[in-house]
C-alpha cells in the first residue's frame, strides 16, 4: 500500500482544515517545498498536493508551489484543486504533476472528465469522490450534491476508471480513524478500482488496518503534522511492506 502524505495549500502555505471547513485553517509551514523534501528524505515516493484556493475558485491558483516541489524533489505528485478547464489540467501536468485528480468537474461536467480520461489516459487521471453521508460534495467541500456515491462511481467504471481517492469529509482532520466500512463497501462493489483512502488516519494502527484491506494507498495529513505519526515510523512501514 502506498503511503501518500498530503500537503494542502492556501496562499502558498502548508495548512490543514478540519472537516473541510476553511474557517478552521491551521498553518503548519510557510515552505511546502521543505515539507515535501522531508517526506522524500524518509523514503516516501508519493505526494497528494491540493490547491485549496483553486478548489473554491474558477481555476488553479498555486501552480508555482507544484512547480517548485516537482523541481526540487523526485516525488510522484498527484495534484488536485481548481482543475475545472482544459487549460487547468494542462497547466498541472506542465507544472510537474504525475497525476491529476478531478473532483467537482467529475460531478458538474462528466463529459469533460471523460474527455480527460480519454486524452491523458486512465493512469493519469484520478477520480476524487468527497462524501458526506455517502453523498458527493463539491467546490472545496463547500457544496453538497444529491448524488449518491456508488451510482456515481458506477458511471465511471463503464469508462475503465482506474484510480479513486475517496474522502469521508466527516472524518477529515478529526484524527478519529478512517471510514473502513465505506472503503470495504467500495471494494466489494468495484474490486477493479485502485482505491486510495483519505480522511481520518490517526495512527500507525489505522494504516496497518488499511494495508490489510489491500488498498492501493492511504493519504495521511494531520496525523503527521500533529505528531501522531512520525516520518520515521512511516519509513519503517514502507520498508516492511515493500
Amino acid at each position: 500500500m502506498k503511503i501518500i502524505p498530503a500537503i494542502d495549500i492556501i496562499d502558498g502555505k502548508c495548512i490543514r482544515l478540519t472537516k473541510g471547513d476553511y474557517s478552521t485553517k491551521k498553518i503548519y509551514s510557510n515552505s511546502p517545498v521543505d515539507i515535501a523534501k522531508s517526506f522524500e528524505d524518509h523514503g516516501i515516493e508519493f505526494l497528494h498536493l491540493v490547491d485549496l484556493d483553486g478548489a473554491k475558485s474558477k481555476g488553479i491558483k498555486n501552480h508555482r508551489v507544484l512547480e517548485k516541489i516537482a523541481r526540487f524533489t523526485n516525488l510522484k505528485i498527484d495534484f488536485g484543486g481548481g482543475i475545472k478547464k482544459d487549460s487547468d489540467i494542462q497547466q498541472a501536468f506542465d507544472s510537474g504533476a504525475n497525476q491529476v485528480t478531478g473532483g467537482s468537474v467529475a460531478v458538474s461536467q462528466p463529459e469533460k472528465m471523460s474527455n480527460w480520461m480519454n486524452s491523458y489516459g486512465v493512469d493519469k487521471i484520478i477520480l476524487g469522490a468527497d462524501v458526506r453521508g455517502e453523498k458527493i460534495a463539491i467546490n472545496g467541500w463547500m457544496d453538497n450534491s444529491k448524488i449518491d456515491l456508488l451510482p456515481f462511481l458506477e458511471s465511471y467504471t463503464t469508462q475503465d476508471l482506474k484510480y479513486l481517492i475517496c474522502t469521508d469529509i466527516s472524518k477529515d482532520g478529526m484524527l478519529m480513524g478512517p471510514s473502513f466500512e465505506l472503503y470495504q463497501k467500495i471494494q466489494n462493489k468495484f474490486p477493479q478500482i485502485k482505491l486510495i483512502a483519505s480522511g481520518g488516519v490517526s495512527s500507525m494502527g489505522d494504516l496497518e488496518q488499511l494495508a490489510k484491506m489491500d488498498l492501493e494507498g492511504a493519504i495521511v495529513g494531520k496525523a503527521i503534522y500533529e505528531g501522531r505519526i512520525s516520518l520515521k515510523e512511516l519509513e519503517k512501514f514502507i520498508i516492511q511492506t515493500n
